[in-house]
């Protein structure tokens, strides 16, 4: 697991402003239109990565006694085969809104992380610190991850998975062996 990110919990507009997420602290982009998925054919290996048991998210860290408000998320991946194909992640926290939809938080993504070759299964994660405001109500968070197989600059395959409960982490989870789906910090 990295080290933690500082990041102040955002709050919405004042004309966006609704119960639960007037806890939040600044500003608050919305997300990202989500890509529609792809209507191509996938071969029988690619199906085989996207349906592996291997392919998944969790957070692994939720603001624990000696991490207060820390949320840890962890990935897996099923490796290709290829021990010259390379495999990334990339981490973000979302919050749930008014409307109950899930919303990208601000300031609480990670950039592409290299996490091995793609012989065998690998694992990443990362932690973000949040900074929640006094006296406000607590904010449920979850985390996705977007996981890419890349031969050199080629992308061969793409998956995105949001945080689920029941997974092992082969280390970072605080206690040992945690794995939400979500965390609530406030």
């Amino acid at each position: 697991m990295q080290i933690p990110r500082k990041l102040r919990l955002p709050g919405l507009a004042a004309a966006a402003c609704a119960a639960g997420i007037a806890a939040l602290a600044a500003c608050v982009a919305p997300a990202a239109a989500t890509a529609p998925a792809s209507n191509r054919t996938h071969s029988a290996r690619e199906r085989e990565l996207l349906d592996s048991h291997e392919l998944w998210a969790t957070i692994d860290v939720c603001s624990p006694a000696n991490e207060r408000n820390t949320v840890g998320i962890r990935g897996s991946m099923p490796g290709d085969g290829h021990s010259r194909d390379r495999m990334y992640m990339s981490f973000r926290l979302q919050y749930m809104d008014a409307s109950k939809q899930w919303v990208d938080l601000s300031g609480a993504g990670s950039s592409w992380m290299a996490v091995g070759d793609g012989a065998i299964p690998r694992q990443g994660g990362t932690s973000f610190e949040l900074k929640p405001v006094a006296g406000k109500p607590a904010v449920m968070l979850r985390g996705v991850v977007d996981f890419q197989w890349r031969h050199g600059k080629t992308v061969l395959q793409s998956a995105t998975a949001p945080t689920t409960t029941g997974h092992v982490s082969l280390k970072g989870a605080d206690p040992a062996g945690f794995s939400a789906a979500t965390c609530t910090i406030g």
